[in-house]
C-alpha cells in the first residue's frame, strides 16, 4: 500500500511545483545588488516597479492555495522583522526543488520531513558560534577603523534642543556622483532662538569613500569642514564604498561629540583608532552597502545617541522615526529633519505662511474628525433609526449644524494646529482654512505621542471633549525647505514641517524624481532601520557575507556522512509504521544532500548577483574550494571566522574589488535570519504533507477500498 500510495502521488505535488515557480521569479532579488522587475497587469497594461520579495508577492495574482500560503508566510516575516523576505522566498524555491528531487528518488515523505527538520535545527545550533555581541562588533569596527584624516572636534556651546536645526543635521545637496567642489551654505536659520550656528556641514553623499568635498562659508578660506556621514565624521581609505554587501571596502568612520555640539575640521594625517564605539559603525555594517539609506540611518543614530547622553533615553528608538516621501526632487535632496514633515494641499500652504514663526496652540485627536466617527467599542442603540433630528430644517442643515459647532469650539479655544490620527471631514477642513486653522490628518500615533510629550497636549477622541488643559503650546509650522534653502512646491502637494523645541521625533525625507522608485526607496530605508533595531534587541549579530550559510552547507555535508544519532533513533520510534522509521536512517544521506543543495544554490545566487562569479559553475567552484579548505582546517567555523576577519571570504580574481586589502565587514540579524530559514522550510514541508494527504488520481477508489484504507484520515 505505501508503494502504491507513493506511485499515485509521485506525479503530482502541484503545490511544491507552484512554490518553486513563484520563488524563481525572485532569484534576482537576493543580495544587495538587486535587479528591479516590472510587474505588468495584462488587463490594464499598467506596470509596477518592484525590487523586494514583499512587493513581488503583493503584485502577483495568487489564486492557488500554495501561493496564498507563500504570501502569508512572507507577510508574517515582513510584519515581524521587515528583513529576510528575499532569503525566505529563495529558500522556499530551493528547498521545494530539493523535496521534489527526493520524491523522484522514492524517498518517503515522513523521512523527508524528519531529516530536513532535524538538519535545519542542527544548523541553527551550529551557527551560534558565528554570533558576535553588539559590544564586540562596535569595539572591533571602531578599533579597526584607522583614519587617514583625523578630525579635531571643537566644542560649540549650544543647547541640546539646538540639534533641531536642520542645517547642522543632514543636508543632502549633491548627487552621489557629483564632483567635489566648494559649496557655499547659508547660515543657520532662526528656527531656534537659543542657537545661531554659522558653521556648515557638507552633504554626506558627496564623494563618500574618498575625501569629502570641502565646504566653507562664502568668502572664508581659513578653515574647512569635512564630513563623511552627516554628524558622524568619516572618511574612507583608498576605495569608495561600492553598492555591495559582500565584496567592498570598509569605510573608515569616526564619530565624536563633546558638550552637545558638533563641528569638525581637517587637522592633517593621523593614524589614531576611533574610540567612540558608537552605533554609526554598526549601522554601516548592517546597511549592506546602500549609501543613501546608510547616511540617513547614521544621522538618526547620531542624533538619538546625542540625546541619550543627556536625557537618559534609549540610544536608538524606532518609534521616533517617520518617513515622508517627496516625489519630484532628486534623490540627493533626501535628508533627516527634526520634527514632523508631511504633505498638505496648496490651500493649506497659505495658512502655514500666515502661521509661520508664531507659537501655536496645538490639539491632538485620537480618531477621525468627522460627524459619523464613533470610537472603538461604541454601542449604538438597537432597533433605533434616526429619520430626521430637526424636522423644521432641510436635510443638509444637520451637517451644517455640526460643522458650525466644531468650528465654534476650535475658534473659542484659539486652536491653531490640529493633528488628527484618522480622516478629516472635507467641509470642516475648508472651514478651518477660512479661519486660519491648520488641520493635518492621517498622523501616526507615534507622532501624536511625540508632540504630547513636548507640548503638554492631551489627545481627545471628540472635539466636544476639548478643554483648555488638553491643549498644548510651543509648536511651530513652516514650509519645508530643501538643502539649498528653497521652499518646495510639488504641484498638488506642499511639504511642511511641524516642529517643537526639544522634540525627539525625526522625519527621514525621501526624495526621487521617478514615481515608481518611491516605494522602493522607502522600503529599503525601513529595512535598514529595522536591521539596526533588531540587532540591538538581539544584542548580537551574525557574520555576514555568506559566512553563516557556508557553515550550514559544510555542517550538513558532514552530517550526511555520519550515522544516525541515538537521539534521532529514539525519535523515529514515534512512527506508527516500523518501515517508515527504518526509512529515515536509510534515506538520511539523500535528504541531507538535497538540503545542502539549497544552501549551495543560495550562495551561488548571491555570488552571481554581486558580480562575484560570472556563472553558476564558477560560483560552485569557489564554494567547493572553501568547503575543501574548511574541511582540511579541521574546524570549519574557525576557518570561516578567520577568512571573514581577513576579508577574503568569497574573494577571487573575478571580483572587481579583488585588489582591496581590506573587505567591508558586514553583519546580519540573528533572529530574523534564522526565522526566515525556519519559515521557509516549514512552508515547504506543510505543502508537501498537505499534498500527500489529498488523495487524487485514477487509483483513488482502489486505495479507498483497500484493506489499508483505515490508515487514512478523512476531513
Amino acid at each position: 500500500l505505501p508503494m502504491a500510495f507513493r506511485d499515485v502521488n509521485a506525479r503530482r505535488h502541484i503545490g511544491l511545483q507552484q512554490l518553486s515557480s513563484l520563488a524563481g521569479a525572485g532569484r534576482t532579488l537576493l543580495g544587495p545588488m538587486k535587479s528591479c522587475k516590472f510587474i505588468v497587469d495584462e488587463s490594464t497594461n499598467q506596470s509596477t516597479l518592484i525590487c523586494s520579495a514583499v512587493r513581488l508577492i503583493e503584485s502577483l495574482d495568487l489564486t492557488s492555495a500554495a501561493g496564498q500560503l507563500l504570501n502569508e508566510t512572507i507577510q508574517a516575516q515582513n510584519k515581524e522583522f521587515k528583513t529576510g523576505m528575499s532569503t525566505l522566498l529563495f529558500l522556499v524555491g530551493a528547498w521545494s526543488n530539493a523535496v521534489l528531487e527526493c520524491l523522484q528518488q522514492n524517498v518517503p515523505i515522513s523521512a523527508i520531513v524528519s531529516v530536513m527538520s532535524e538538519g535545519l535545527n542542527s544548523c541553527c545550533e551550529k551557527v551560534q558560534c558565528l554570533q558576535i555581541s553588539i559590544h564586540d562588533v562596535n569595539k572591533e569596527l571602531c578599533s579597526s577603523s584607522v583614519r587617514p584624516h583625523a578630525f579635531k572636534i571643537k566644542t560649540c556651546q549650544i543647547g541640546c534642543d539646538s540639534l533641531l536645526n536642520p542645517q547642522i543635521f543632514l543636508d543632502f545637496q549633491k548627487e552621489i556622483s557629483a564632483p567635489e567642489e566648494v559649496v557655499p551654505i547659508n547660515s543657520c536659520s532662526d528656527q531656534d532662538d537659543d542657537f545661531k550656528f554659522n558653521k556648515h556641514l557638507v552633504s554626506p553623499l558627496v564623494g563618500f569613500g574618498s575625501i569629502a568635498p570641502l565646504v566653507k562659508p562664502t568668502g572664508d578660506k581659513s578653515t574647512s569642514v569635512i564630513a563623511g556621514s552627516g554628524v558622524i565624521a568619516s572618511s574612507c581609505n583608498k576605495k569608495k564604498l561600492t553598492h555591495s554587501r559582500y565584496f567592498s571596502t570598509l569605510g573608515k568612520s569616526h564619530f565624536s561629540s563633546q558638550q552637545r555640539g558638533f563641528q569638525g575640521y581637517l587637522s592633517g594625517q593621523s593614524a589614531e583608532p576611533c574610540e567612540c564605539y558608537s552605533l554609526g559603525h554598526l549601522a554601516m555594517a548592517l546597511s549592506h552597502g546602500n549609501q543613501t539609506s546608510m547616511k540617513l540611518l547614521q544621522g538618526i543614530v547620531a542624533y538619538q545617541q546625542e540625546r541619550a547622553e543627556w536625557s537618559g533615553s534609549s540610544q536608538f528608538n524606532i518609534a521616533e522615526v517617520v518617513t515622508c516621501c517627496l516625489l519630484g526632487l532628486p534623490e540627493s535632496y533626501s535628508c533627516v529633519s527634526p520634527g514632523f514633515v508631511t504633505l498638505v494641499s496648496p490651500e493649506q500652504a497659505t495658512v502655514i505662511k500666515y502661521l509661520e514663526d508664531k507659537p501655536l496652540r496645538i490639539l491632538l485627536m485620537d480618531g477621525d474628525l468627522t460627524e459619523q466617527y464613533r470610537h472603538l467599542g461604541f454601542s449604538r442603540a438597537c432597533n433605533v433609526r434616526t429619520i430626521l433630528e430637526h424636522p423644521g430644517l432641510q436635510e443638509d442643515r444637520a451637517g451644517d449644524l455640526w460643522l458650525r459647532n466644531m468650528l465654534d469650539i476650535l475658534t473659542s479655544f484659539e486652536v491653531n494646529l490640529v493633528l488628527v490620527k484618522g480622516n478629516v471631514c472635507e467641509n470642516l477642513l475648508e472651514g478651518c482654512i477660512a479661519n486660519s486653522i491648520l488641520v493635518i490628518g492621517s498622523v501616526a500615533w507615534d507622532v501624536l505621542c511625540a508632540f504630547r510629550e513636548v507640548t503638554g497636549a492631551q489627545p481627545v477622541t471628540y472635539l466636544t471633549q476639548l478643554k483648555a488643559s488638553c491643549l498644548g503650546s510651543g509648536a511651530q509650522v513652516e514650509l519645508w525647505k530643501a538643502s539649498d534653502g528653497r521652499a518646495m512646491d510639488l504641484g498638488e502637494l506642499v511639504p511642511v514641517r511641524v516642529k517643537v523645541q526639544g522634540i525627539s521625533l525625526l522625519t527621514a525625507v525621501l526624495t526621487s524624481t521617478v514615481a515608481s522608485k518611491m516605494q522602493l526607496i522607502e522600503d529599503q530605508f525601513w529595512t535598514f532601520v529595522y536591521r539596526l533595531h533588531h540587532a540591538l534587541n538581539d544584542g548580537k549579530v551574525f557574520l555576514g557575507g555568506g559566512a553563516v550559510e557556508l557553515l550550514c552547507l559544510s555542517h550538513i555535508q558532514m552530517l550526511g556522512d555520519q550515522p544516525l544519532q541515538p537521539a534521532n533513533e529514539n525519535a523515529v520510534k514515534d512512527f506508527h509504521n516500523p518501515w517508515l522509521a527504518a526509512s529515515v536512517s536509510e534515506y538520511k544521506s539523500v535528504v541531507l544532500q538535497a538540503l545542502a543543495r539549497g544552501w549551495k544554490q543560495y550562495l551561488s545566487a548571491v555570488m552571481r548577483n554581486t558580480a562575484k562569479a560570472a556563472s553558476e559553475l564558477e560560483a560552485c567552484t569557489s564554494i567547493e574550494h572553501h568547503l575543501q579548505k574548511a574541511a582540511d582546517c579541521g574546524s570549519p567555523s574557525a576557518y570561516i571566522l578567520k577568512e571573514f576577519r581577513r576579508g577574503d571570504l568569497f574573494r577571487g580574481d573575478s571580483s572587481p574589488f579583488a585588489d582591496h586589502t581590506e573587505g567591508l565587514k558586514v553583519y546580519d540579524n540573528v533572529t530574523a535570519k534564522t526565522e526566515a530559514w525556519r519559515r521557509a522550510l516549514d512552508l515547504v514541508l506543510l505543502v508537501l504533507q498537505t499534498d500527500a494527504e489529498i488523495i487524487t488520481g485514477p487509483k483513488r477508489n482502489q486505495l479507498l477500498n483497500s484493506h489499508g484504507s483505515s490508515e487514512f484520515m478523512f476531513l
